[in-house]
């Protein structure tokens, strides 16, 4: 195959890797690095490795895109790359980042390990600056543990056995996003989260800053949505009298400029319409008013709940119409080609007419998310499963999912959360007091640390904590499927009678009379020739069939009032699965209008300046 050039990177994310908190300075590690397979992993140490090879990262190993193609089984892998130190002024350091690495990480710099890690989709850092050589070359070394046969660790959809089947594809291991690093002040802002009030009309800011902080320092804002100014703050960071503190936190509630005009208000809300962000600057200042620190964010106003058996949006109905995204490219894995990839992604799923996808067993890239942000697209957001349920699983599993609420939880286009998908992980649920407690305290432990946002406990069947409830069925019958759920007594008809998958819906105490019914996954129509190896849920054999049984399917679900949205499976031919709209390169199998007319039941309003404007845009990515 054709390598990416290590400079100027076709396929490189040019933007930065943490969209919510940016630098204007940072320095991408992303190219060619050496690399080694330790299938056993019995390599003792960095000294011992035979570096036998060149990785294009941040492409996983099993992925023609890394250069490797390696879909054997292995434990462990090597990487190693030099870089040059940047000039740093006094006091500055240096933060080495890595997006994702898959599953346990050790990290060594110039022969110093300053940093472990565990979870395959959740970012981590190290502070470098003290191992550092004085001058010239510096050298990172990787170790990358991911036993093949684990179950125990949320794995998602990546397979245990040697050639992907059924519904599980290739393994992902080591390095799979941007890693990067960025020269920030003695004192510097750590992180950020904001939360939206439409109650109060204001922001909720809280900031964490990293450093000494001495007395009289402060940490100014600036809000705005497009050329208006929505608010400007100074706050003061207090450390102790005639001292300073280590570390500080800021928790504010901060009022919006509010004319009181009602359009005015509309247009500031965010949704997938209107899709309107708030940029935010921010600037760390010293007690003489100096800049120690600048950084640029952004957040939406917009809320999100549930009442009765409605999904709200900022106060009002808004009708779920999603599709499922696997998150997966050809010859690049889980990870994204380029970030125009993402971008074109999001374009071809509001032009079939969905207004947001669940993200099924995979914690996206923060780039997918900094699109749907900003073009308006609605995620689900789902924990990757194990497949085990034991002591370590319950450990890793919670673990990595406060660590994802916590990366993540800022994001306005998120407006849901998954911690289980289909009882994976907790087999016995309807007989295992423990692992329908193991659900209840992740939904409990979810909302406790996010109650802004919806949870669905267990998506699919057998709910035992939920706000929503969940529905897989790929009854290929849309008579059928009409019946079965356009019922005017739910909780005795549904609930009772039917079991999609064999299973209850149910499990344990009565839910609540009235909640929210999605049907979270549905459909599986694959486009599929004679002897074609790979499946879907149910066939068909044209693209004019196809686009037949699709809307003839979507026309029984749209109307049924018992519904507060669907998830059609699925976006795109994923390997074997080939139940997708989309061809696993994104070419659509059906013409795109068609589907959005099935979709919706009418066709988008083509002079409106949002349509006008993403048609615009995937026509260019397109070509």
């Amino acid at each position: 195959m054709e390598l990416l050039p290590e400079n100027g990177l076709r396929g490189s994310l040019p933007d930065y890797p943490r969209p919510q908190l940016q630098r204007a300075a940072w320095i991408k590690l992303d190219g060619y690095w050496d690399f080694a397979i330790d299938r056993k992993a019995e390599v003792s140490g960095p000294a011992a490795v035979t570096w036998d090879a060149k990785i294009m990262v941040p492409f996983a190993p099993e992925t023609a895109a890394s250069g490797i193609g390696d879909t054997g089984f292995y434990r462990a892998v090597w990487y190693r790359r030099s870089f040059e130190r940047p000039e740093l002024k006094t006091g500055e350091r240096l933060i080495l980042h890595f997006g994702a690495v898959d599953y346990a990480a050790r990290v060594w710099v110039n022969g110093v390990e300053v940093c472990r890690h565990q979870g395959g989709y959740t970012p981590f850092s190290a502070d470098i600056t003290d191992v550092l050589a004085r001058t010239g070359s510096q050298e990172i070394v990787v170790r990358a543990e991911d036993d093949p046969s684990d179950l125990e660790k949320p794995r998602g959809k990546q397979d245990w056995k040697l050639m992907p089947h059924s519904i599980w594809y290739p393994r992902t291991t080591g390095i799979w996003q941007t890693v990067w690093m960025e020269v920030v002040p003695a004192t510097y802002v750590e992180s950020l989260r904001w939360e939206s009030s439409l109650e109060h009309w204001e922001i909720g800011l809280e900031a964490h800053i990293k450093g000494t902080i001495p007395e009289g320092s402060g940490l100014s804002l600036i809000m705005r949505a497009g050329d208006q100014v929505l608010a400007k703050d100074l706050y003061e960071l207090v450390g102790v009298a005639g001292g300073s503190l280590a570390a500080g936190e800021i928790h504010r509630s901060i009022a919006l400029s509010d004319p009181g005009i009602d359009d005015f208000r509309n247009d500031l809300l965010w949704s997938p319409t209107k899709p309107t962000i708030i940029d935010i600057e921010l600037n760390l200042l010293d007690r003489d008013g100096r800049i120690v620190d600048a950084v640029k964010s952004y957040t939406a106003l917009r809320s999100i709940a549930t009442q009765g058996d409605r999904f709200i949006l900022n106060g009002r109905p808004w009708p779920l119409r999603l599709v499922l995204d696997q998150g997966y490219w050809e010859n690049s894995g889980q990870t994204a080609p380029h970030d125009d990839a993402f971008l074109r992604d999001i374009l071809l799923v509001k032009a079939m007419g969905f207004n947001g996808v669940r993200k099924h067993q995979k914690i996206e890239d923060p780039r997918f998310l900094y699109w749907a942000d900003h073009l308006g697209l609605l995620v689900w957001e789902e924990m990757p499963s194990a497949y085990r349920y034991t002591e370590r699983s319950v450990e890793r599993l919670t673990r990595e999912w406060m660590d994802v609420l916590k990366r993540d939880w800022s994001h306005p286009c998120i407006v849901a959360w998954v911690p289980f998908n289909e009882s994976w992980g907790v087999p016995d649920l309807p007989d295992s007091p423990a692992q329908r407690h193991y659900v209840q305290a992740l939904y409990h432990l979810t909302k406790t640390l996010d109650p802004t946002r919806p949870v669905i406990g267990n998506d699919g069947w057998e709910s035992v904590a939920t706000d929503i409830i969940g529905i897989h069925d790929y009854d290929d019958q849309p008579a059928r499927m009409a019946e079965r759920y356009g019922v005017d007594d739910v909780e005795t008809r549904l609930f009772q009678s039917e079991r999609p998958g064999g299973r209850m819906l149910r499990v344990g105490e009565k839910g609540a009379e009235q909640q929210p019914i999605v049907l979270t996954e549905f459909g599986g129509i694959a486009l599929r020739r004679p002897d074609d190896p790979t499946w879907g849920y149910s066939s068909s054999h044209t693209a004019e069939e196809l686009i037949e049984r699709y809307s003839a399917l979507m026309s029984a679900i749209r109307p049924i009032s018992s519904l507060a949205g669907f998830c059609y499976t699925q976006l795109t031919d994923t390997f074997q699965e080939a139940n997708g709209l989309l061809y696993a390169d994104r070419t659509p199998k059906m013409p795109l209008d068609q589907v959005a007319l099935a979709t919706i039941g009418s066709m988008p309003d083509r002079d409106e300046p949002w349509v006008l404007l993403w048609r615009k845009r995937l026509m260019e990515l397109q070509h």
